[in-house]
């Protein structure tokens, strides 16, 4: 197309996006006030179709500026310094103000632009009332005389009269003093860009209603650029299926295409038309990779001189190394280089997989070879990275890559079902894992000898963490053995043939290998190995840079802590929930775990509406058909949750549910004893002491033995009339001889024991074992066995008589009285925001004698970097002193209690 004719083309389509927002122009009185404001000079810079043009004809019509404003529209036909000044000149003069004081000039040989400014400057100095001078399509400007006289004007004009200058792309004029004195602003393409709003008030002055998610999506599609909005708009009138153009809308949209054709690509030199069109294979580009793909040079700067122009290419760092088209721009180019050299497709992509892989982008390599329809090279790529992505929490992005591969190349290939097995684990079911898995190990033998080490560690990650969800505590420590002996045969593999050298992941193995550990034994009741092994764990893959490891395991031991400290197990879990916010890992178990485990917290505390939104979170992320042992919690934590809000039958089904998912599991759980046991109790509370009886008798004789068993035989006993059979069934319990690591259980079993000795009219016993109850649940506040066994006569009661828990006892009944609990019952109320790493090495110091100054000595940081932790911990710790904070941090454990 020749230059006339693409001006023409655009021309025609500039006219036809104008006229798109039939009814009237978006107001965007935030961009008004932008250009209206106190600086002398307002710059719009941004890519063709940005709606600079409407934009400021709208500010002058909106702001009454009609009579104030000269308009000078720079095109080719102004590249002529005389004849463009005489056109600013007559701009001036047709405003009021300048109308007065601007004289008029005749063109003469002799007349030249430096003379026109001079003129200018004499005849504006009187100027005592604002006017503005707008420069539309400044980049159209030729010769640099031009612009260093448009300099000089704006440099000594008299502060009345303001400039806005509007461009396609910077040019080479000297507006750097400005900036520094404030006396410049700067309006570039992400500023003009439309928001959702915006884009919603343009299809509607078009008389276009779309659906929310069309909207968003057309809006997404565009980027916000006002051309592709407007000719959205432009197409949408009278179409018959809105919802599905907004889906199908593109850069090949052909009035999209052709004005992009017109106003970008074909203003390129080839050269740079043949660098865009090869390279939109690729999401992101720099200077190398085109110089790959195009076979030349000079990548580098084209992209970045694309950049600046403002050619639909943008910078994704500061350093301008990393680039992206514009997703409407990309759409163009590649159907471009499918018109023009279809048969170079697949060859650009493998040779991006090759650079990608080679530079340590394997998700991409991955993505390319898929493109290229290399199934053996992408193959490769994702089993030996497939490791290193599950470890860095990666999962959803496996999910993705299988998905780009055909089903029968996923059952052909031994490497790639194992990969599956693992991506069924994390998004399927154990069923689906396991048919999978066999798949791979039944496929071992066709796999070449070279890549067998690899797949046998693909399979021992695999097992172990197979195991790890079944909860087969001794699985798990078999698997973890084999994945050792795995790593090492993958290390003499790296040594004998360098060139199939896998990332190394001795120490990351090592890291999950503990994890998977602490969390099998946690969920076998082993509470201090389980804390050990993830402390372990999560030491190391904070050393060696693994943060999803960290987080994991930060999930898990705040499980292990809530055994000694609901404010320790609340710190674990808001961290974890704080890394998991971080980095995107909202969605993974470990986050349900952490969610589940402040929740129960806040359950046991009575606080079951602050529980709520929490237990949902678990319930959302937790799924049981991958997960039963997790699943199984969140049933269990449900269930009590309900309980504590008298929602009997609502827990009933809980825990029902929680017994049916029991049946999957490979070995008992602990929860297993401690729903039956609450199950019991619901039915007593439902007045259905039959089936309680039932559900107790289903059990064998080793689990009747149990304590929290024994705790619901107390009851059943109890709600039969007969105190005297449930404190016998409770001697066990409260000698310790049935013993149990919960202290809420514990609590609970001297409740009940104060109950039936009230029964029996043993009034010292009774009070010594109530006293003993409420001395368990003070220090964490875990009022809910109270809750589960309302005694508000004994509580009354004893609070009249020598306690040491009478504000305790108060609230209690206040709790049971229906006023809810407005603060943590006693102890202290566990942060909510967890504190950084930094904010805890301040704190760390608060005990000290140092000084703020002194302590940022120490750290080896500014004085202001102190006071702004300093301000952070008193917000997250609810406290407005020093000593306070001290003290507050001892009792949630954060500092080590006071010799």
């Amino acid at each position: 197309m020749s230059k006339v004719a693409a001006g023409r083309t655009s021309d025609a389509l500039a006219g036809r996006v104008a006229r798109a927002g039939v009814g009237g122009v978006v107001a965007r009185p935030g961009l008004f006030e932008q250009v209206a404001g106190p600086a002398r000079v307002t710059v719009v810079s941004a890519p063709p179709g940005s709606g600079k043009t409407v934009l400021l004809r709208s500010w002058i019509s909106q702001a009454g500026l009609t009579e104030r404003t000269g308009w000078v529209a720079a095109g080719p036909d102004e590249r002529d310094p005389r004849r463009f000044w005489l056109s600013v000149l007559n701009a001036l003069r047709r405003t009021t103000p300048g109308s007065a004081l601007v004289q008029a000039l005749t063109a003469t040989p002799d007349l030249d632009g430096w003379a026109i400014v001079e003129r200018l400057l004499t005849d504006l100095a009187p100027l005592r009332d604002p006017i503005w001078l707008v420069v539309d399509d400044l980049h159209e400007l030729g010769p640099d005389q031009v612009l260093r006289q448009l300099e000089l004007l704006v440099l000594r004009a008299p502060p009345e009269l303001r400039f806005v200058l509007a461009t396609r792309h910077d040019v080479r004029l000297g507006l750097h003093r400005l900036r520094l004195e404030g006396e410049l602003t700067e309006l570039r393409a992400a500023d003009l860009r439309f928001s959702l709003a915006e884009a919603q008030e343009l299809f509607a002055a078009a008389g276009i209603e779309l659906p929310g998610p069309a909207l968003v999506s057309l809006h997404e599609r565009t980027e916000g650029w006002a051309a592709g909005l407007r000719l959205a708009a432009l197409s949408l009138t009278g179409h018959s299926d809105p919802a599905r153009f907004a889906a199908e809308f593109s850069g090949t949209e052909r009035t999209v295409a052709e004005y992009l054709l017109a106003e970008v690509l074909d203003r390129q030199s080839e050269p740079v038309r043949r660098l865009l069109l090869r390279t939109s294979v690729l999401q992101r580009v720099n200077g190398e990779l085109a110089d790959l793909l195009t076979g030349d040079t000079g990548g580098e700067r084209a992209l970045q001189d694309l950049e600046r122009a403002n050619a639909f290419v943008v910078p994704l760092d500061a350093a301008g190394y990393w680039f992206r088209y514009h997703q409407m721009f990309a759409d163009l180019l590649q159907l471009q280089l499918r018109r023009t050299a279809p048969g170079e497709v697949a060859a650009l992509h493998q040779a991006a997989a090759g650079w990608f892989a080679e530079h340590g982008f394997p998700v991409e390599a991955i993505r390319h070879a898929q493109a290229a329809r290399d199934w053996e090279l992408a193959t490769r790529l994702l089993t030996d990275h497939w490791p290193g992505l599950h470890l860095d929490g990666q999962d959803a992005t496996t999910h993705e890559l299988l998905a780009g591969f055909p089903l029968s190349v996923r059952l052909a290939d031994a490497q790639l079902a194992a990969v599956t097995a693992a991506d069924e684990l994390a998004h399927g079911s154990v069923e689906s894992a396991q048919r999978y898995l066999h798949l791979a190990e039944h496929g071992m033998p066709s796999v070449p000898d070279g890549r067998r080490p690899q797949l046998q560690l693909l399979l021992g990650m695999i097992r172990l963490l197979l195991a790890r969800q079944r909860g087969d505590l001794p699985a798990v420590a078999q698997e973890a053995q084999r994945l050792r002996v795995a790593a090492d045969a993958q290390e003499t593999a790296q040594q004998a043939a360098p060139e199939l050298a896998q990332p190394a992941l001795g120490q990351d193995l090592r890291a999950l290998a503990l994890i998977s550990l602490g969390i099998a034994e946690f969920w076998t009741a082993r509470s201090e190995s389980a804390g050990r092994h993830l402390e372990q764990g999560r030491t190391l893959a904070r050393r060696i840079g693994r943060p999803f490891l960290e987080f994991s395991g930060l999930a898990y031991q705040s499980a292990t802590e809530i055994y000694r400290s609901f404010a320790r197990a609340s710190e674990y879990s808001m961290q974890a929930v704080e890394l998991a916010r971080r980095y995107g890992w909202t969605d993974e178990p470990a986050m349900g775990i952490a969610c589940l485990m402040h929740a129960a917290v806040l359950a046991w505390q009575g606080r079951a509406e602050e529980a709520e939104p929490w237990v949902q979170r678990a319930e959302r992320t937790l799924r049981a058909e991958a997960e039963p042992a997790a699943g199984l919690g969140v049933h269990y934590v449900r269930g009590l949750l309900e309980l504590t809000r008298d929602r009997d039958s609502d827990a009933l089904a809980a825990f029902q549910a929680a017994e049916r998912l029991a049946a999957r599991l490979a070995v008992p759980h602990y929860l297993v004893d401690r729903t039956r046991a609450l199950l019991v109790q619901t039915l007593l509370r439902l007045g259905e002491p039959e089936r309680a009886e039932q559900a107790l008798a289903e059990l064998g004789e080793p689990d009747r033995e149990r304590g929290e068993i024994r705790i619901a035989v107390a009851a059943l006993r109890l709600a039969n009339g007969d105190p005297r059979a449930a404190s016998s069934a409770l001697g066990p319990v409260l000698d310790g001889s049935a013993p149990m690591a919960y202290r809420v259980w514990q609590a609970h079993a001297f409740l009940l024991e104060a109950v039936a000795r009230d029964a029996l009219d043993d009034t010292g016993a009774a009070e010594s074992s109530l006293e003993h109850a409420l001395d368990l649940v003070e220090p964490n506040g875990a009022l809910s066995p109270f809750l589960l066994t309302p005694a508000p006569a004994l509580l009354a009661r004893h609070a009249r008589h020598r306690t040491t828990h009478a504000p305790l006892i108060a609230e209690i009944l206040r709790l049971l009285a229906g006023r809810g609990l407005t603060s943590p019952p006693t102890g202290p109320r566990p942060v909510h925001e967890p504190l950084s790493e930094s904010e805890l090495r301040v704190l760390r110091y608060l005990p000290t004698n140092l000084t703020g100054p002194e302590i940022a000595g120490e750290l080896y940081v500014s004085r202001n970097t102190i006071k702004t932790h300093m301000r952070n911990l008193y917000a997250k710790l609810g406290t407005h002193r020093r000593a306070e904070a001290v003290t507050r941090a001892r009792a949630l454990g954060l500092l080590a209690p006071r010799r």
